[in-house]
């Protein structure tokens, strides 16, 4: 069986996580606990899945992103056999952008 998140540190920081109040309160919480290119790399695949949501090729997310083909069939397979979570996310952005 491979790795997993579910830990008990792992829970406690997503407790943490959920405390956070406004986008302000994100940033500054993950400038201190992550290094910039931890956080961008996390913001890049959030914008593949988006793309890829979109139907957009993998060329023209390559193109816009900067991501490897690694990562987006990585996410694109995240998409297709994973949690769901990234539609579900991007569903409920949907909802309160209206």
């Amino acid at each position: 069986m491979g790795k997993t998140i579910k830990t008990e540190a792992v829970e406690e920081l997503f407790e943490a996580i959920l405390t956070l109040k406004d986008t302000d309160e994100c940033t500054k919480f993950f400038e201190d606990i992550c290094t910039v290119n931890e956080v961008l790399s996390i913001a890049q695949r959030f914008a593949v899945a988006k793309m890829l949501k979109e139907n957009h090729t993998y060329l023209e997310v390559a193109e816009k992103t900067g991501a490897s083909t690694a990562t987006i069939s990585r996410v694109n397979r995240s998409l297709n056999y994973g949690n769901d979570s990234y539609t579900m996310v991007l569903e409920r952005m949907k909802g309160t952008q209206q």
